[in-house]
């Protein structure tokens, strides 16, 4: 399986956090957030890499270069301007012919990607990972049936479309498929536009509900709290 990791965003919402580094190579524990998105694919068995860069891309590529430090063979793109979380796949378009993997790699996340490529099936489109979040105002929600069906998914919802604490945690297994989703040479969101097309179509879409931690940084307080958990040590 190949993953695509996502690491191209600004991060404005961090303000002068991130002015001089991409918000995924903000240090938590020692090591950059990307890093443990990085190691996470390993440890899972998913070696073949692509990460996708626009803010400060040197930053990501001196440290990771070809991947053979950690175990993996990392490929990069890059976007002149952002194509969104679902456009920035146009990249690999033509390349990725089979069940691969998008991970948000601004969070950190201790998610067992086994159990998630274990849920995925059933002609499922996609499988996404799930989170139980309080605050949902900057997430994608989702409604789901008894059998984590996804029947509804919300961006960034406002108070009154609030009518879910299950989020995406910006792990989704996906077939090729999707890509009729997504418009070539365009920009697009998963969570705006491609995910709720998808379930327009009726498409199959999983949730994988997590028991596992996931991280989100999402502010400055979002950076401190996690930059300070004793869960997160340095490396070994």
């Amino acid at each position: 399986m190949r993953a695509f990791v996502l690491a191209a965003g600004v991060g404005q919402r961090l303000g002068p956090l991130t002015a001089d580094v991409p918000k995924p190579m903000l240090q938590v524990g020692g090591r950059p957030i990307l890093e443990y998105n990085v190691r996470l694919l390993v440890r899972h068995g998913i070696t073949d890499i692509w990460i996708n860069t626009h803010h400060k891309p040197e930053a990501i590529v001196a440290h990771f270069g070809d991947g053979s430090r950690f175990g993996a063979h990392i490929t990069y793109t890059f976007e002149e301007e952002l194509r969104g979380t679902a456009g920035a796949l146009n990249a690999v378009r033509t390349i990725f012919d089979d069940t691969f993997l998008v991970v948000y790699g601004d969070n950190v996340t201790t998610c067992d990607l086994g159990r998630l490529r274990a849920r995925h099936g059933d002609g499922a489109l996609a499988t996404i990972a799930l989170f139980y979040r309080e605050g949902v105002a900057h997430s994608g929600i989702v409604a789901l049936d008894d059998r984590d069906r996804i029947l509804a998914f919300v961006e960034k919802p406002s108070p009154e479309e609030r009518f879910s604490h299950w989020v995406n945690a910006g792990l989704l297994v996906l077939e090729p498929r999707i890509f009729d989703f997504i418009p070539e040479r365009a920009a697009g969101d998963f969570g705006r536009d491609v995910l709720p097309a998808a379930l327009r179509s009726d498409a199959v879409l999983l949730g994988y509900r997590m028991t596992e931690r996931l991280w989100w940084i999402d502010s400055p307080e979002d950076y401190a709290r996690t930059a300070t958990d004793p869960e997160l040590r340095a490396p070994s």
